[in-house]
């Protein structure tokens, strides 16, 4: 696995497919905080004390997969959780399911809602911007959606796998990933996701959707104090 671009995803990300909204500095990374919380650095143990004080303002917090810096005075790093990186080597069944809908700007207040409530942290006013998202309507209410996050040349990274609390069980997040995970296949790319271990049911749908543990990637947060 050494050197492929699913080992640091966050700043191959940023230097490919996202480098045209990336804030950069040297060798620092970063998305605008409006969009997404996530800093990729190129090596492990990098010095870049000065980039990241120009890139994290005081009092922000941003998350990192496997590669950390060295970490400056006036900085704080936690190591988070382990999380399980899944490929879909394949594509995959397709399951039934009712409509799905292309989501963009009318449905973002209802995408926002649905994230605070099921998947906090990480989604952010701006976080549609990074690729396509559906979802799944029902009773008048979004059920469930699914979205594209940090992707490469050949990879695609599946997020925001939601489903609202009064819609589980239905088989929603099933249908949607089968069919977003298809469709990136169609695109000539390789889907693939982060998965903590403690999520259990949802480690368990992408399993017995097709897709398979790739390896243990490290997630950190990394704060400016202030």
């Amino acid at each position: 696995m050494s050197g492929h671009v699913l080992d640091n995803p966050i700043w191959e990300a940023l230097r490919s497919r996202h480098r045209d909204i990336a804030l950069a500095q040297g060798d620092v990374a970063r998305y605008p905080a409006q969009i997404a919380p996530f800093l990729g650095v190129p090596r492990e143990g990098v010095d870049v004390a000065d980039a990241l004080a120009s890139l994290i303002e005081p009092g922000d917090t941003t998350l990192l997969l496997d590669r950390i810096p060295q970490v400056p005075p006036g900085f704080e790093a936690k190591k988070l959780a382990i999380l399980a990186q899944m490929v879909c080597p394949q594509p995959v069944q397709e399951a039934d399911g009712p409509e799905m809908i292309e989501l963009g700007e009318a449905h973002r207040e209802d995408v926002l809602a649905l994230t605070a409530l099921v998947y906090p942290h990480y989604f952010r006013p701006h976080t549609m911007q990074l690729g396509r998202y559906f979802g799944i309507y029902q009773e008048g209410r979004l059920a469930a959606i699914i979205g594209e996050r940090m992707g490469m040349d050949d990879w695609q990274e599946i997020s925001a796998v939601c489903t609202h609390p009064d819609f589980l069980g239905r088989g929603y997040a099933r249908h949607l990933l089968a069919m977003l995970s298809n469709d990136t296949f169609k695109r000539g790319r390789t889907p693939y996701l982060h998965v903590a271990h403690e999520n259990a049911r949802a480690k368990e749908l992408y399993l017995r959707s097709g897709y398979e543990v790739r390896r243990d990637i490290a997630f950190f947060s990394l704060r400016r104090n202030g």
